[in-house]
C-alpha cells in the first residue's frame, strides 16, 4: 500500500502533470550485480558489492578485471571505485541506478557531488553504433554548498582486462596520434592466441585492452606499475611523467596499469564533465567451422581506429540518446508491468546483448553467437536462443534470425545426420560443430529442439510481417514439422531445456511446445500462401491440443507428465499460442494454471514444478505472461524482482535460484534472461513499436 506521501505526490503528477517524474522512477533496488562495461562475454565487467568502492570490479566469471578511481577535493583524496588498498579514505555513495544502456553510481564528499555513468551504447536502432566494443566512463562533478572546490579525478584500469590467467605476459603501448583528439594506450597478451582456446570459465588473451582519453587541458596519462601511479596521485594529484619500459612482465607483477588524471581545476554549481572511452580490439571473434569471422562493427568501419574515432566524436549525442532510450523503455515497463518489473528490464538489457556477439556472418549478413555463461560455454545453443527469443523479437528479428541462421546452415550440412535439430554449433568462442558428439542420442534433444526453432523463426516472421528466411529454410522447418508431428504429442523419455532437471518421459509442457511448434508452422505457411498446408497442419496442431486437455488435466491445474496424477509444472510454453494468435487451446487452460501459480508462491517466486524448490527467471516471466489481468502479472513477477533485490548470491542475474532462499543454484550471465522482455510481446501495440524501430542491418 501507498504512503500518504506516496499518494498525494501520484495525484499531484497525476492532475498538474509535474516534469521529470515518470512511472518510470526507479524503486530503491540492489542488483545483485552491477554491470559497468558489458560489451560481449569476454568485454564484461561488473560490480558484485553495493559500493563501487567496496570491492574490485570483476569479470562476470568472478575473475578480477580491476579498475580504480579517485577524486581530490581541495587536496584532500578520496576512492570511489575499488577497496581500501586504494586509498583508505571513500567517499559516500548516496545512490546507484541500473538503467538499459546506463549504471549511474552518485557520491558525495566535503561538499561536492560526483556523478560516475557507465555507458555502453547499445542502441537497437543504430546496428553500427550498437555492435561497437566501446564503452564510456563519464564523471560530472559539481559543487553542491554554494562554494567552489578545486577537484581533480583518478581513474585506472589494469592489464588483467587482456588475458585469461594474470601469470601471462603482457605488453603495452601508447598511441598518441592514432585518434587524432585523443591519447590511446593499450594492453595486449605478448603470446597473442587468437580463438586459440574455448570453454565456460575463461577470459580473453588475444587482441588488445584499449583507454582512451580525450586531449584536453588537465588530462594526463601513463603505464605504469600500480602502486607507483596510485600513489603519484593519492599523495600529490599527479602521475608518473615516464611510462614502465619493464615488457613483457606477467600481469600480476607489480599490477600494470593505464591510468589518467583529470585536473578539473576550480568547480561551482555548474557542473564539470569528463569522460575516458574502454573498448576492446578481439580482431577475429568467433571460429565457425574453422573460418575466422570478425565483429560485426568492422563492416561499417574497417579499421579499429575508425570506429573509435566514431564513437569519441559522437559521445555527447551517444548519451542524449542512450539517456532517452532507457527513460522511453522503462516508462514502457512500468506501463506494463509496474515499477518492479521496470527494474527487471534495466538490470537485464546489457546483459543480454553481451551475452554474445555480433559477427559478419560467411554471407556478409548479421550472425549472434551466444555464450552459455557458467553452463557449459556452448555458442548457438537452441534452447539458450529460445528462453532469450522475446528480447530479439521485440528490438531486432534479424539478429533473432541470426541466431538460426548457423543452426540452419549446420543442420543441412553433411555433418548433422539427424532428422531433428541440432542442440548448438560447438563451444564458444570456436562454433566447429556441436559440443556433444552427434552420436550420442541420449544426449540430444529432439522435440526440444525442432520446436524452438520452428517458434523462433514464426516470431521474427510475426515481428517483420514476412516469411521470407523461413522460406529460405523451407525444407529444413517442414522436416522439423513433420518430426514433431509424430513425435511431439507424448514426447519419449528425452531432455528439454531444462535438462538439470534430467530425463523426462510424457512431458506435458514439452508437448505444448510442440504443438505450439505445428501450429506456428502453420502460421507460415499461410503467410507464405500454402493454405492447403496451412489448413492441414493447423488441424493437426488443433486435434493435438485437444488430446493435450484431456490427457494433462489433473483438476485445478494440468500434469508435469500425463501419466503422473497429483503432479504440476510451469507451463511457459503455453505462451505462443497466446502470443502469435494460434487459437489452439482454450483460454480456461491459461486461466486454471495462473490461478494454481498464484496460489503455490513462495517468498522469491513459483519453482518449476514440484520435484525441487527451484526455479527459473525466465519461466517465471512467460509464466506470469499468461495472466490475462494485469495486477496477476506484477503478482507473480515480484517476487523475482524481491530475488534480484535480496539474493545473497552476489552474482550477475541468474535465472536458475531457489525460491525459498534467494540463493543462486547455478548459471550467471546467460542471454536466456532475455526472456524477461516476454511481457512486452502481450501487448501487441508496445511489440510493434519497439520492433519497427529495429535498425537496419
Amino acid at each position: 500500500m501507498k504512503s500518504h506521501y506516496e499518494f498525494f505526490l501520484t495525484v499531484l503528477v497525476v492532475l498538474l502533470g509535474i516534469p521529470g517524474v515518470s512511472t518510470a522512477d526507479p524503486l530503491p533496488f540492489r542488483p545483485p550485480a552491477v554491470p559497468l562495461v558489458a560489451v560481449d562475454p569476454y568485454t564484461s565487467v561488473w560490480s558484485f558489492t553495493d559500493c563501487l568502492y567496496d570491492s574490485w570490479p570483476v569479470h562476470w566469471t568472478g575473475a578480477v578485471h580491476a579498475m580504480a578511481g579517485m577524486v581530490r577535493i581541495d587536496g584532500k583524496t578520496y576512492r570511489f571505485m575499488g577497496p581500501d588498498a586504494i586509498c583508505p579514505d571513500a567517499v559516500k555513495q548516496t545512490s546507484i541506478e541500473v538503467r538499459p544502456t546506463q549504471t549511474v553510481y552518485t557520491f558525495e564528499q566535503d561538499g561536492v557531488e560526483l556523478t560516475l555513468t557507465f555507458t555502453t551504447p547499445m542502441l537497437p536502432d543504430a546496428p553500427a553504433l550498437l555492435t561497437c566494443p566501446v564503452a564510456f566512463l563519464t564523471c560530472d562533478v559539481r559543487a553542491r554548498d554554494g562554494l567552489e572546490h578545486t577537484v581533480a579525478l583518478y581513474v585506472d584500469a589494469t592489464a588483467e582486462w587482456a588475458v585469461n590467467e594474470p601469470k601471462q605476459l603482457v605488453v603495452w603501448k601508447r598511441m598518441n596520434d592514432a585518434v587524432p583528439g585523443a591519447t590511446l594506450l593499450r594492453f595486449g597478451s605478448k603470446e597473442q592466441p587468437v580463438l586459440a582456446k574455448d570453454g565456460d570459465n575463461i577470459r580473453i588473451d588475444w587482441g588488445y585492452f584499449y583507454v582512451a582519453v580525450p586531449d584536453i587541458e588537465g588530462n594526463r596519462t601513463s603505464i605504469c606499475g600500480h602502486e607507483a601511479a596510485r600513489a603519484a596521485f593519492r599523495d600529490g594529484g599527479e602521475l608518473p611523467e615516464a611510462d614502465d619500459a619493464r615488457m613483457p612482465r606477467p600481469a600480476n607483477d607489480d599490477w600494470p596499469v593505464i591510468a589518467c588524471s583529470m585536473d578539473l581545476g576550480r568547480v561551482g554549481a555548474e557542473s564539470a564533465r569528463r569522460m575516458v572511452a574502454l573498448a576492446y580490439d578481439d580482431i577475429y571473434s568467433i571460429e565457425y567451422m574453422h573460418q575466422r569471422l570478425r565483429p560485426w562493427w568492422f563492416k561499417e568501419h574497417a579499421a579499429f581506429n575508425a570506429m573509435l574515432k566514431a564513437c569519441l566524436d559522437g559521445h555527447a549525442d551517444i548519451l542524449k540518446r542512450c539517456r532517452a532510450f532507457d527513460e522511453e523503455l522503462l516508462q514502457d515497463a512500468a506501463k506494463v508491468g509496474g515499477r518492479p518489473y521496470s527494474s527487471l528490464i534495466g538490470l537485464s538489457y546489457r546483459h543480454v546483448w553481451a551475452s554474445g556477439k555480433v559477427v559478419i556472418g560467411p554471407d556478409g549478413e548479421p550472425w549472434f553467437f551466444h555464450k552459455e555463461c557458467f553452463s557449459n560455454g556452448c555458442t548457438g545453443t537452441v534452447d539458450v536462443s529460445y528462453p532469450a527469443s522475446p528480447f530479439f523479437a521485440l528490438f531486432s528479428p534479424m539478429i533473432l534470425k541470426g541466431m538460426t541462421a548457423m543452426i540452419f546452415d549446420y543442420a543441412a550440412s553433411g555433418a548433422w545426420p539427424h532428422p531433428f535439430a541440432p542442440h548448438d554449433v560447438g563451444r564458444y568462442p570456436k562454433a566447429n560443430g556441436q559440443a556433444y558428439h552427434a552420436t550420442e542420442i541420449e544426449r540430444q534433444m529432439p522435440v526440444e529442439e525442432c520446436g524452438n526453432m520452428i517458434l523462433m523463426v514464426a516470431q521474427a516472421a510475426k515481428a517483420e510481417g514476412d516469411a521470407a528466411f523461413a522460406e529460405k529454410h523451407w525444407n529444413l522447418l517442414t522436416q522439423w514439422a513433420e518430426y514433431l508431428k509424430e513425435n511431439g504429442l507424448d514426447p519419449a523419455n528425452q531432455l528439454c531445456t531444462d535438462d538439470f532437471t534430467g530425463h523426462l518421459a510424457h512431458n506435458t509442457n514439452l508437448s505444448l511446445k510442440a504443438i505450439n511448434a505445428l501450429g506456428a508452422y502453420a502460421m507460415l505457411c499461410d503467410m507464405l500462401d500454402r493454405k492447403d498446408d496451412a489448413t492441414a497442419y493447423a488441424a493437426a496442431a488443433k486435434e493435438m491440443a485437444a488430446e493435450w486437455g484431456a490427457m494433462a488435466d489433473d483438476g485445478d491445474h494440468y500434469r508435469l507428465t500425463f501419466d503422473k496424477p497429483d503432479s504440476w509444472s510451469l507451463k511457459y510454453n503455453l505462451i505462443w499460442d497466446k502470443l502469435l494468435g494460434l487459437g489452439l487451446f482454450p483460454d480456461e487452460v491459461a486461466r486454471k494454471e495462473v490461478a494454481y501459480y498464484m496460489a503455490h508462491q513462495n517468498k522469491y517466486g513459483i519453482p518449476l514444478d514440484l520435484r525441487a524448490d527451484f526455479t527459473k527467471s525466465d519461466w517465471l516471466v512467460w509464466a506470469a505472461a499468461l495472466a490475462e489481468d494485469q495486477q496477476d502479472f506484477k503478482t507473480l513477477v515480484e517476487p523475482l524482482y524481491r530475488f534480484c533485490n535480496e539474493s545473497p548470491s552476489r552474482v550477475p542475474f541468474s535465472d536458475w535460484y531457489f525460491t525459498t532462499t534467494g540463493k543462486v543454484r547455478g548459471f550467471r550471465a546467460r542471454p536466456v534472461i532475455g526472456g524477461v522482455f516476454m511481457r512486452f510481446l502481450s501487448d501487441e501495440a508496445l511489440w510493434r513499436k519497439w520492433c519497427k524501430r529495429a535498425g537496419d542491418w
